[in-house]
Parts: structure tokens; sequence; C-alpha cells
């Protein structure tokens, strides 16, 4: 099986993706990209014989129908650069192999996530772990936010340099560094298990913090696997699922007013 080398990859390759306001998502490395998933999922060698519109339908099944171990072939590498609490976000996922910066061996930097004045949200009444979208705080609020933040990351990283400065040891003048701070990682996953992350994070339901991340990891697997991202797409991001009760009062529906669509439909 040929390497693959990708020229819209390629443009992307070591360019740092700007994310919130000192962060970003470096893609470093990629392995494979769609021939890669239609050669898996063929069992075969090479290119084969078969066309781009034959390739792109193979790999619409595959995601239409949930055959995803093809999509395992598929590898990225990150440099991501990113706060505490996103980074412990990601790492619930459990499926990326990864390398972390660490706070006992390095002096961390003064770098702390700070919002914008847009972001600064009320808590939902209606979501125990999410924001209100709707209701606006108020400007003389949000100020007072911000301040607030400032502060205390101005107090809590002189603290921690103090305590460096004295030769106390790294690894415990570290441990009152808040959430906000950045840190950094380099992380490795399969295209399946990226998409599975992707279709959870760039949900609207996400917190925005992860989910700007999400969407500069997707820019690069739109480069690499264009024909999968389409189909990914397709079938899963602007797709809904319905459950079986649902669907019976659908088909219910449509046998009195347009029949023909059931099959149309495959329902």
């Amino acid at each position: 099986m040929a390497h693959v080398v990708i020229p819209e990859a390629e443009k992307l390759l070591d360019k740092e993706i700007p994310v919130l306001n000192r962060g970003f998502v470096r893609m470093v490395d990629y392995m494979g990209g769609d021939d890669r998933i239609v050669q898996s999922a063929r069992v075969s060698y090479g290119e084969g014989t078969k066309t781009v519109r034959e390739d792109r339908g193979l790999i619409n099944y595959l995601i239409r129908n949930e055959h995803m171990s093809p999509f395992e072939q598929v590898i990225f590498t990150f440099h991501i650069k990113l706060p505490i609490f996103v980074a412990r976000q990601m790492i619930r996922h459990r499926t990326a192999r990864l390398n972390e910066i660490s706070g006992r061996y390095s002096v961390m930097t003064n770098e702390f996530y700070l919002p914008s004045e847009e972001e600064i949200r009320f808590q939902s009444t209606r979501n125990k772990q999410g924001s209100d979208d709707e209701k606006e705080v108020p400007a003389e609020l949000r100020q007072r936010v911000l301040e607030t933040l400032k502060k205390d990351h101005e107090s809590v990283y002189q603290n921690y340099q103090d305590l460096i400065d004295e030769d106390i040891a790294r690894e415990l003048a570290r441990i009152n560094l808040p959430l906000s701070l950045y840190t950094q990682w380099y992380w490795q996953c399969d295209l399946r298990n990226l998409l599975h992350f992707l279709r959870l994070r760039m949900d609207w339901h996400a917190q925005y913090e992860i989910r700007v991340y999400a969407e500069a990891m997707m820019q690069c697997v739109r480069a690499v696997a264009p024909m999968a991202t389409e189909a990914f797409e397709e079938h899963v991001m602007n797709a809904k699922r319905i459950s079986g009760s649902n669907l019976e009062k659908l088909k219910q529906v449509l046998s009195e007013k347009a029949p023909e669509m059931i099959d149309e439909l495959d329902l």
C-alpha cells in the first residue's frame, strides 16, 4: 500500500490554526486519507481500478451503515495548545495517544485563557452543565468578570513564581495553578475515533471553548479526507436519529399523505 501524500493536507502541515486567545491546533503529521479508507475496505493493493464516484459511494455506505473499522487506518497527530479545563474534557474520550507538557519538569508559562466579552454567559436554568445562550449578561457585569479573572491570574502566577524563585519543587509550586492555565500536548488519534470526538464536541450543546478546538481539528480532517468529511457531515453531523416509536408515527403520517415517500426514504 503506497504512502499517501495529499496536497491540501500538506499545505496545513505545521501551520498553527489560532484558537481562543492564546491557543492553537497544529497538524504535525497524518497517515492515509480517503484512498486508504477504500483500500482497507476492499482489502486491495495500490490505487485499484475504482473511480472517484465509486470511492465516494463506498465511503458514504460505510458511514451510513456504521462500518467504521476502515477509518481506523487514517491517523492524525496534532500539537495542541489549550486551557487545562478543555484538555480535561478532551481526555475524557480515552481514544487518543498523548504526551503532555509536565509541570514537574518545566516552569509553566504565564498564559491563561481569558474569554471574550461575548463568551461570558449566565448558567442555563435548563441544562445543569451548560450556559444560557439567550439571556444576555449586562456589560458592567461582563467587565467585572474579566477584571476578576485577570486579577486572579496575576495573583496566582506571581505566587507560583515566588515559590519557584525560592527553589520550591516545581511539582509542588504548580498545585494552585488554575484550570485556565494553558497546557500543550501531542494528540494522536485515528479517524474513526476522531469523527466520534467531533460529532460530540462540534455539537451546539458542547461548551464553546472545546467546540472551537473541534472545529479547528475538523479543518485538518477535511484537508486529509474530504470525501469522508462530506459523508460524515451528510450522515452524522447533519442527520437526526429518531426513536422506534417516532419512526412508526412518521410512517403513519407518510402513509396517509405521501405513501411513495416511505420506499423512497427506505423507512
